[in-house]
């Protein structure tokens, strides 16, 4: 049973810092705008996408594999309705990082010049929506039978 609980471990661990992680990022993106210092915004969009955003990514991509490991150890059947609907939630997820890393890059190219209102506007809509599936996603896991 060692490595049920080294496999819950990691995959709490992980879906914890992958929420922390966003948030931070949005917490860090709205305070850098708001200050109106475009080179420090360019800096942290730089630092975000080759780095934050790779990581966080590799994180994301664990977790499918964690809890189906974590599902066959506790020999949970996988057509359970929490598990289903976590990964439909997963599915939904996918495509809005896709499009956040887009408007990152978008908003990286265009440089300290002027930014169109509607492109933070987009980027911070698609991060709220990853932040409220991984929320989601969360909460599903935790309401999984013991």
């Amino acid at each position: 049973m060692e490595y049920y609980l080294a496999i819950r471990i990691f995959h709490g661990a992980a879906g914890v810092l992958l929420v922390l992680g966003v948030f931070a990022h949005i917490l860090m993106f709205w305070k850098a705008a708001r200050r109106g210092e475009p080179e420090l915004l360019q800096r942290r969009l730089r630092r975000t996408r080759l780095a934050s955003l790779p990581a966080m990514t590799l994180v994301a991509l664990a977790l499918p594999f964690s809890g189906w490991w974590m599902a066959h150890l506790a020999n949970w059947p996988l057509g359970q309705l929490w598990l289903l609907l976590s990964n439909l939630l997963f599915v939904l997820l996918i495509p809005l990082v896709l499009l956040l890393a887009g408007r990152l890059s978008a908003w990286e190219a265009l440089g300290n010049g002027a930014v169109p209102a509607q492109l933070p506007r987009t980027a911070a809509v698609y991060g709220v929506l990853i932040l409220l599936l991984l929320l989601a996603i969360m909460g599903l896991m935790g309401a999984k039978p013991l």
